[in-house]
């Protein structure tokens, strides 16, 4: 029988954050989407999404990131990141970025609608909600503001989570509230920051979960860091990094 993601050629949107201090997390994505048919590869030429820099208003050199990213990706049939953040960039600033350019909007406009963040990717496109995970453990979901309100990606990853075999996934409380992290926003405002993520990190420990799962990296460091700073013992995990298991552990 065919596998849903059978001769899908697919490039892995690794995102920077995840190709230096994440590594774990993209390798689990490859595996995930290989076990589905996909055939996956990664495009060496990638680089940021540019979300800093556009963030910031230095869009001559968030350009520059949208030429790379148009460049590595363009003629997969899809394109798959493990980050509602980054994807969300691409969808709603790079055809921003490149409206001036006619021939870079064009390849642009390609690209973009062929970008999916994983939990989208694995029910939109390849029709699936269980990946055959094994993960025997309690766990609570942090839902990343830029995966809900930028990149839309609504309650597919609670409907991936809820047919791991094994887990419990219990409610945060206050689930909808920012982490703190937020890119520059942690720089700029320092003490607001570390105010909001002391008390998602409450809100963790009062879930009574081992782990606190989401599908954005840089939410779960800022998470993970105060937990670890309060030794709170409950641990940060990536979505793709329970969907991967296929073994109890």
């Amino acid at each position: 029988m065919a596998r849903p993601g059978e001769n899908l050629r697919v490039g892995l949107f690794a995102t920077c954050i995840n190709d230096l201090l994440f590594p774990g997390t993209p390798a689990a994505v490859t595996r995930i989407l290989e076990r589905l048919g996909c055939r996956v590869e990664f495009p060496t030429a990638q680089t940021c999404c540019g979300q800093m820099f556009t963030n910031t208003g230095y869009f001559e050199a968030g350009l520059d990131t949208v030429k790379a990213y148009a460049q590595a990706f363009d003629g997969y049939d899809y394109i798959v990141g493990p980050s509602g953040s980054c994807v969300g960039s691409v969808r709603h600033q790079h055809q921003m970025l490149a409206e001036s350019h006619p021939a870079l909007a064009e390849k642009v406009a390609r690209v973009v609608a062929a970008t999916y963040d994983l939990s989208e990717f694995l029910i939109d496109v390849l029709g699936v909600d269980d990946v055959g995970a094994v993960f025997p453990h309690t766990v609570t979901y942090h839902p990343s503001c830029h995966s809900v309100r930028v990149a839309h990606v609504g309650d597919k990853p609670l409907r991936l989570l809820a047919k791991v075999q094994g887990l419990t996934l219990v409610e945060l409380p206050d689930a909808a509230t920012c982490c703190g992290f937020g890119g520059t926003f942690s720089l700029k405002n320092p003490d607001l920051s570390i105010a909001l993520g002391r008390q998602k990190a409450a809100n963790v420990v009062a879930s009574g979960a081992e782990y606190v799962v989401a599908g954005d990296n840089a939410c779960l460091m800022n998470i993970g860091g105060v937990l670890h700073r309060e030794g709170a013992g409950v641990k940060p995990i990536h979505l793709a990094q329970i969907l991967a298991r296929t073994e109890a552990s």
